[in-house]
């Protein structure tokens, strides 16, 4: 099978370790927000991602925790 122009090859040492990803809901729980949130801020530019060849969001975890510290505001008490 040809390869598909829509999906570019990657080699295993190009992608980011799997365990340094993050899913949609996984991102949308750390922020509190919807998921469509999250899927917003993607194509919006504000949070880095790739889509998988099936078509699903992932999000590298350092780009996450540095938008989340970034973002946090402390509770004042």
């Amino acid at each position: 099978m040809p390869p598909n122009p829509d999906f570019p090859a990657h080699s295993s040492a190009s992608l980011e370790d799997e365990d340094d990803l993050l899913t949609s809901p996984e991102v949308a729980a750390l922020f509190r927000v919807d998921v469509k949130t999250v899927s917003r801020w993607a194509v919006q530019g504000r949070l880095p991602s790739f889509r998988t060849p099936g078509g699903h969001r992932r999000f590298p975890s350092g780009e996450v925790h540095a938008l989340l510290a970034r973002s946090h505001t402390p509770i004042r008490s």
